[in-house]
């Protein structure tokens, strides 16, 4: 059955000489995954270079039952990139955070709270000019509410530890060895606060934004299971001075 959708790319491979096999978080059915022909000619209905990290997308795709591959027919742009892929660390940006959401959104349903923020998340990103060094811990971090892992800061308190496992700030230090001492638990509560519109506020060194950016990693990385740790991670740590 012929359906057209949006969605939002998030990861592309060549299947053969002929196909590209493209995961896309949809709409209207959550993620799924598509086969999209290398074009021939210029006159080719579906175009390659669409299906870049965090493109948005509307396309027709034939839903056949029996099958987790849907052929895709007619594609094309659904918001046109004005900076994205040509500023070199908001591309580094789009690179890690295609590559988080190919490893940690494995949800095919639809979902139209998380795809509203996806949507406003990555064309925020593409129309603001300045100041937006974290706004990848932002988006993490608030990225952890539809997974239901968001931290728990009721109980944050000065000199607190942070309980990596149960996601909750305690007095007391863990018996168990995934938690945060107080200087770093700190961090959590700050970011917590943050927002894409006040990020720019709170500054931060080269070494504290990759300090927080590999406890987030750490984090995913103990509650969803078999998360790796991301290839792209070292290239985003090595951009934001």
């Amino acid at each position: 059955m012929l359906q057209k959708t949006v969605g939002i790319v998030l990861h592309s491979l060549k299947y053969n000489d002929t196909s590209n096999i493209v995961d896309i978080y949809t709409q209207h059915t959550g993620r799924a995954s598509f086969l999209v022909k290398i074009p021939r000619s210029r006159k080719s209905t579906v175009k390659s270079v669409l299906f870049q990290p965090l493109a948005m997308v509307e396309f027709e795709a034939d839903y056949r039952p029996n099958t987790n591959l849907y052929p895709v027919k007619e594609a094309k742009s659904w918001y046109p990139f004005y900076t994205l892929p040509y500023d070199p660390y908001k591309s580094a940006i789009a690179m890690f955070l295609a590559e988080f959401l190919y490893r940690a959104l494995r949800e095919e349903a639809e979902n139209r709270p998380l795809f509203a923020y996806l949507e406003h998340s990555i064309r925020w990103l593409d129309g603001c000019e300045h100041g937006f060094a974290n706004f990848h811990l932002v988006f993490l971090m608030r990225f952890s509410r539809f997974l239901g892992l968001y931290p728990n800061t009721e109980d944050y308190d000065e000199g607190c530890f942070f309980d990596l496992l149960n996601a909750c700030f305690t007095p007391i230090q863990p018996s168990h060895g995934a938690f945060l001492k107080p200087d770093e638990a700190s961090r959590i509560n700050i970011l917590m606060r943050m927002n894409y519109e006040t990020m720019h506020l709170f500054a931060m060194s080269r070494a504290e934004r990759n300090r927080c950016l590999t406890i987030i990693n750490d984090y995913y990385r103990l509650h969803l299971p078999d998360f790796p740790l991301l290839k792209s991670l070292d290239v985003l740590k090595e951009l934001f001075a």
